[in-house]
């Protein structure tokens, strides 16, 4: 491993608790107290992977997704969010901005460990095969984490390409939610209902004019079908 974890939390004692059980997993780390030292380190550095909690002195968490989700330089980095906050809006809407993961405190910090290897696997895992083409002009490269409309690079998280990828390698038939989660989270998956549905709404925006080859079928679930 050795992967670089940035940490923004604001209460220092459960950051630098957070840093330690990383470390022993075999983590490098950095934390920070606000969004504004955060910004300034990513300037010179980048981490591999990013636990924001959104309640900071200076900023929400987030607007601080927000900011690195609409940057060319840092909108792969994956995020897993931390927030105190139960509410399931504060976690759809982290979701709906491009976090890949989250955890509610008080966790465990060998739930945070192993979510952290799940996120960075799904970032950078290769799938097999070439290059595979969906109707007529969208073409998905797995080898690459790539998804191209009329030769076009379309803005795809690491997670919806990977639910892109699996509806289009199973193409005309229906997978429910809990299979895609299953597929793409397995046993580290998000229990949240709505988590597929933020993707694909999302996923969906992004494809713009391909977007009608995601079909959401009621009831049942989605699949692509030229």
């Amino acid at each position: 491993m050795n992967e670089l974890i940035a940490i923004l939390e604001d209460e220092a004692d459960l950051a630098a608790l957070t840093a330690e059980h990383l470390r022993r997993e075999g983590f490098r780390t950095e934390t920070f107290g606000e969004a504004e030292r955060f910004f300034r380190f990513l300037a010179r550095k980048r981490p591999e992977l990013i636990i924001l909690d959104l309640m900071l002195p200076d900023q929400s968490g987030l607007d601080v997704c927000r900011t690195l989700k609409r940057s060319e330089d840092w909108r792969s980095i994956p995020i897993i969010m931390a927030t105190a906050r139960a509410e399931e809006t504060d976690r759809v809407l982290g979701l709906e901005l491009g976090a890949d993961d989250y955890v509610v405190k008080p966790f465990s910090h060998k739930e945070l460990a192993a979510r952290i290897k799940a996120v960075l696997r799904r970032s950078r895992a290769p799938e097999a095969g070439g290059p595979l083409e969906v109707g007529e002009g969208l073409v998905l490269d797995p080898e690459r984490f790539e998804a191209r409309w009329e030769g076009k690079l379309l803005d795809l998280t690491s997670t919806e390409f990977r639910i892109l990828l699996l509806l289009a390698q199973k193409r005309g038939r229906v997978l429910t939610r809990e299979q895609i989660l299953d597929e793409i989270w397995g046993h580290q998956k998000i229990v949240l209902d709505r988590t597929v549905d933020v993707h694909i709404k999302n996923l969906r925006d992004k494809l713009g004019p391909a977007a009608g080859l995601v079909k959401n079928i009621r009831g049942v679930g989605y699949k692509v079908e030229p």
